[in-house]
């Protein structure tokens, strides 16, 4: 103490031992619960998850369903599992906008000087997506109960056609996890994923069966990724052989991750 009562400079500087940085597992969990509280604050992120599956379901089912399958009780047997797919496909971008809407707010450099882990924000949000990928499954599933879908395996067959779904839009997620890193603006990202998904989606069999189209078209959707996750989908759903189609999948999706996210990692380090 000096002679007037107060601390002496030294005493101020006392040692104090520093809190232990939070770990990998913290900081990812924390992360994810801020990507799925943005949603609270940027309701129209949540289009995606409940208007167009609810538009392309009922529009294909009541419009198209009776020349497709002769009946809508029919086709939507087979359209559910698609649009399943399509609308998981399609909100995976969320997580190359949210990250590029990081940088440009300069959240990133913030992030970057934090004492945690630093991939965490990267895998925080593919964390936090799966809460819209669950939201969006859940209402895909119930609107088509409403609309006579009938899974023959019940429960567990949807519940696994979700998983492998899951798993591919992880391996896709670091695709734009690179367009998020690469573009400038998450507008630009959002433009992008329309002039990608949208050709992948509609040239593969999510609508029609592949039977039905050309031939030289036949070539090509057969070898889309999402025509065997959509086949995947619907053998799970539905209790058939899904073995050749789910390898296939488990396949496209680990070469995806083994090449999109070392590329996305060196990109996200040479960004800071």
């Amino acid at each position: 103490m000096s002679l007037d009562g107060m601390p002496t400079q030294n005493a101020a500087l006392v040692w104090r031992k520093r809190p232990a940085p939070a770990s990998a597992l913290s900081a990812v969990v924390t992360l994810a619960w801020r990507a799925m509280l943005k949603i609270k604050h940027v309701p129209f992120q949540l289009f995606d998850v409940t208007v167009t599956p609810i538009m392309f379901t009922l529009l294909f089912t009541y419009v198209f369903g009776g020349a497709l399958a002769g009946s809508t009780d029919a086709y939507i047997q087979y359209l559910l599992p698609g649009i399943l797919v399509q609308t998981i496909i399609f909100i995976t971008v969320y997580t190359g906008m949210g990250l590029n809407g990081d940088i440009q707010k300069g959240l990133f450099d913030r992030f970057r000087s934090l004492p945690m882990w630093q991939p965490a924000p990267v895998l925080g949000a593919l964390a936090g997506d799966v809460f819209r990928y669950s939201m969006a499954s859940l209402l895909i599933i119930v609107l088509g109960v409403i609309l006579g879908f009938r899974p023959q395996a019940g429960v567990v067959g949807v519940v696994l056609a979700f998983l492998l779904v899951l798993l591919f839009a992880f391996a896709v997620s670091w695709i734009w996890i690179i367009f998020g890193l690469k573009l400038k603006t998450p507008e630009s990202v959002m433009t992008m994923s329309f002039l990608f998904l949208m050709p992948v989606t509609f040239a593969s069999n999510i609508f029609v069966e592949l039977k039905t189209m050309p031939l030289w078209l036949q070539s090509i959707v057969r070898h889309n990724p999402i025509t065997h996750l959509s086949d995947a989908s619907r053998a799970l759903m539905h209790g058939q052989d899904a073995t050749a189609d789910v390898l296939w999948v488990l396949a496209a999706s680990a070469v995806t991750v083994a090449v999109s996210a070392p590329i996305a990692m060196k990109m996200y380090h040479r960004e800071r």
